[in-house]
């Protein structure tokens, strides 16, 4: 086989994709803030309701810890699929009770969102 020939069949054969880069919290974040942004009418409310569904039970799961103490705000990034499953979780801030909300809710489904991926926030604060 000639040089020629062998390079236009190497150039020809499809080459492995490479791995999509990680995105850091703040680029999730960023994601989160624009596909909620982007919802509204009754997709906007039932968004809402799953959100603050997931975030109750959250809530009562991490409970059954002690978890007591820190009251710092944080917020928890999902990612989800077509079907609403969480795929993939950021997260800013390190209380105990953030990093329970984390773990929970990394193997949920929240709701089916009108595109995928689709990238939605838990933002917990103790003074609002």
């Amino acid at each position: 086989m000639t040089p020629l020939l062998f390079a236009l069949l190497l150039s020809a054969t499809p080459q492995p994709q490479a791995a999509a880069a990680p995105i850091e919290y703040s680029d999730a974040k960023r994601l989160a803030d624009a596909d909620e942004a982007s919802v509204t009418g009754a997709t906007r409310d039932a968004l809402l309701a799953a959100q603050a569904a997931l975030l109750d039970a959250g809530v009562a799961e991490c409970n059954q810890q002690d978890l007591r103490g820190d009251v710092t705000p944080f917020v928890v990034v999902m990612r989800l699929d077509a079907q609403g499953r969480v795929q993939q979780t950021w997260r800013e801030g390190g209380s105990p009770l953030a990093i329970c909300l984390q773990r929970y809710v990394r193997d949920k489904t929240l709701v089916a969102p009108p595109r995928a991926p689709f990238h939605a926030a838990l933002e917990i604060s103790f003074t609002k």
